[in-house]
């Protein structure tokens, strides 16, 4: 199905933030990994015991790198597991935001990493976060990549299902306008409307989730919101 007329001038402004979200993250680069030192480092290389070591000599847990990082941030890119774990036990924060407003679990959530999520929320991290340059929540930018399990840990934590970006998109309106309408993002929706979803939550040009789905051509998506009453 071709878009409408009217509806041209937002999927140019989709196709234009499209990957936003993974984009605005900017993990470590391989100079700043090699210029980082004591809980950075040791984060970087999943280091247990220098990680012990360096917080029981009063280190700062939460302490940034020129990008805002902390070592959990670190950590949370490298996929470092059990560095996550002694971070947090030694009582690092589990929710502290870079300089672009990520937090470890929208960084996993981007990642496509539901094991380190699950690792965090366990520990006590938080899904219900505003974070990013866009006002969003990390369920809202797991709904735009498609990655579903990760979707389905964030619902179960407490996710906000309805929260609204500044882009005055929900998770529902970006799994729909920044999806592809393929198999994960059909997952991604059916997870969606399973926890309750808002199915009328429009954009701020009015249009609803049912309306977009059927503009973008999404056949198996439109099918899914019909069923579930969308209108």
């Amino acid at each position: 199905m071709l878009p409408t007329a009217a509806f041209v001038p937002l999927i140019l402004f989709a196709m234009l933030c499209i990957g936003a979200p993974a984009a605005a993250q900017v993990p470590p680069s391989a100079a700043e990994i090699a210029a980082y030192r004591g809980l950075h480092a040791a984060a970087q290389r999943g280091d247990v015991d220098a990680i012990t070591r360096e917080a029981g000599r009063g280190a700062a847990l939460d302490a940034r790198d020129a990008y805002g990082r902390t070592p959990l941030h670190v950590a949370t890119y490298a996929r470092q597991r059990p560095a996550i774990r002694a971070l947090a036990q030694a009582g690092a924060s589990l929710d502290l935001l870079d300089s672009d407003r990520y937090d470890a679990v929208t960084i996993a959530s981007v990642a496509d990493d539901p094991q380190t999520l699950a690792l965090l929320l366990s520990l006590g991290a938080s899904a219900k976060q505003v974070t990013s340059r866009y006002d969003g929540t990390a369920l809202i930018a797991a709904a735009h990549l498609g990655h579903d399990e990760v979707v389905r840990h964030l619902i179960g934590a407490g996710a906000p299902l309805d929260h609204v970006n500044n882009l005055h998109w929900t998770a529902v309106i970006e799994a729909i306008v920044l999806g592809d309408g393929g198999a994960r993002h059909q997952r991604t929706l059916a997870a969606l409307i399973a926890a309750g979803a808002d199915l009328q939550l429009a954009d701020r040009q009015g249009q609803s989730p049912l309306a977009l789905a059927r503009a973008r051509g999404h056949e198996a998506m439109t099918r899914q919101l019909l069923a579930a009453g969308a209108r």
